[in-house]
């Protein structure tokens, strides 16, 4: 269980707050061994400060070992982030500087968490359809693109994994789905909140515990039974009122008001549902949590850690856990 994930990470997303990562790993086939490596993989994560990063980077350490996971990003990190374990500059649009982190350390397996889009608006991509309008969505479908390339043509071991809206206790960037963050941070401290999606607005979403072990049982997956390379993954699909039906067993009071903004466009454009029978099919994905797992753990998770964080160890009256 991750501390403020027993979620997160993207953040995202509908490729991912994250936005939705793009998995590469540049391991030769004869060190990717899922039934005995050589040696631990090295990895190295960009990306890395973000929502995805740092609790992929936990989970990683935890299974390979802290020197065997280097974080990186363009930003300075917090003091948590230098003693958890390694962390370098690392600037994914300097191609010479990244070719050298590779070689001087040796890299395995590069998991991609960066992107170019804003922190607010452009988080997450509708990832089904092929033509996107953003420089965001433009920018990881032609990652996908390039990637398989690469594998049929060079042999490169290139996967990516397409995540729908990833919930996690992390306070909210300002993405689509964010919502079905805020709703717990601000419906725990004040008993409201105002939404800025039509309360019946589906979309598929996904619990940051259940995301980061579909990227972990992926990488870890034989060659030969994928026969993609590019997957989508989910969990569940749910709308603002299913969640608020849900979050109200623990805030009987809660009242939610519905104001749309730009951002039910956005939401308007994306699949209701996300199809990951493909995942199922050929790497046996399964997902852990549905939408009451997954309220019960925010509740839990938000209340303890941010919540009662900021107001010492008084606990509301109106949660009952």
């Amino acid at each position: 269980m991750f501390r403020k994930c027993v979620t997160t990470l993207v953040q995202n997303t509908f490729c991912s707050s994250s936005s939705t990562p793009i998995i590469q790993e540049i391991c030769q086939r004869s060190t990717h061994n899922t039934t005995g490596l050589l040696r631990p993989p090295k990895i190295l994560i960009t990306g890395g400060l973000g929502q995805l990063g740092t609790e992929c980077a936990k989970l990683l350490r935890a299974q390979y070992g802290s020197e065997n996971v280097i974080l990186s990003d363009i930003i300075k990190p917090n003091q948590a982030a230098v003693e958890s374990g390694p962390y370098i500059f690392a600037d994914i649009l300097d191609f010479k500087g990244l070719q050298k982190i590779v070689v001087d350390h040796r890299v395995d397996w590069l998991i991609h968490f960066s992107a170019l889009l804003s922190a607010v608006g452009e988080q997450n991509v509708p990832l089904a359809i092929q033509r996107p309008r953003t420089i965001y969505g433009v920018s990881k479908v032609h990652a996908e693109l390039i990637g398989e390339y690469y594998y049929h043509k060079f042999g490169l071991d290139f996967r990516c994994l397409r995540f729908p809206g990833v919930i996690s206790s992390d306070p909210p960037g300002g993405g689509t789905t964010d919502y079905a963050v805020a709703i717990f941070h601000e419906a725990l401290r004040t008993g409201k909140y105002t939404c800025y999606l039509k309360p019946n607005t589906r979309l598929p979403m996904m619990y940051i515990e259940d995301c980061l072990r579909a990227l972990h049982e992926f990488m870890c997956a034989p060659d030969d039974k994928l026969k993609r390379r590019v997957y989508n993954v989910t969990a569940m699909s749910f709308t603002p009122e299913e969640l608020v039906e849900c979050l109200s067993k623990y805030i009987p009071n809660l009242h939610v008001n519905y104001k749309p903004d730009n951002r039910q466009l956005i939401a308007d454009s994306w699949p209701q549902v996300f199809d990951d029978s493909e995942a199922r099919r050929d790497w046996n994905w399964q997902h852990k949590y549905d939408l009451n797992n997954l309220v019960d753990f925010m509740v839990k998770d938000v209340q303890e850690n941010y919540i009662n964080a900021v107001n010492g160890s008084d606990t509301r009256a109106t949660i009952k856990i």
